[in-house]
């Protein structure tokens, strides 16, 4: 039996992993992700290490540009180091899972303390927010296949420190704001 769990009310994706993300309408999703997801990847100038915004905060509030040189350079002046932005080259650099889904709910339950160590409710960094049905809880999908847009998803677990779910794609396809979520 097929139900509406509820509807997706924003969309965002982070072209260069540990900045700030850029919001979509809409998005196709394929094997790797959202599309443009995680492209690109900081990296130190001199020992080409990967720097992430939990090492350099201040990555994490610069938004991307789209020019890698450009956004290399904004980065380098913000944390005070020589970067460069290495493309990833299976086009994703996503860690866990293709896709992190978050209900308003959570960050609403997080907001009030419900929230997993080192996890931010004001940005729990997802590709996509839900608004949720009464009686839903993302956290309860694990195994299960969400059907949204012209995609389907399969999702995977829980995040050990983040809110919501993480999810992998089963069937690529284009998906957007004010799509049902289907269980």
């Amino acid at each position: 039996m097929t139900t509406t769990a509820g509807r997706v009310t924003r969309i965002w994706i982070y072209p260069v992993k540990s900045l700030g993300g850029t919001a979509r309408d809409r998005v196709r999703l394929d094997a790797r992700g959202p599309e443009g997801d995680r492209a690109w990847t900081v990296v130190d100038g001199a020992s080409d290490e990967v720097v992430r915004a939990k090492h350099a905060p201040a990555m994490a509030g610069l938004r991307p540009s789209g020019d890698p040189d450009a956004d290399a350079r904004a980065v380098s002046e913000a944390i005070g180091r020589a970067v460069r932005l290495r493309a990833n080259p299976d086009g994703s650099g996503a860690d866990v899972a293709a896709v992190h889904l978050v209900s308003r709910q959570a960050i609403e339950r997080a907001a009030a303390g419900d929230v997993p160590d080192g996890c931010s409710a004001d940005d729990p960094r997802a590709n996509l927010l839900l608004d949720l049905a009464d009686g839903e809880d993302e956290r309860t999908w694990v195994g299960r296949t969400l059907r949204i847009g012209a995609a389907e998803l399969v999702v995977t677990r829980t995040p050990r420190h983040c809110l919501g779910v993480y999810a992998e794609v089963r069937q690529p396809g284009e998906i957007g704001v004010g799509d049902a979520v289907l269980l």
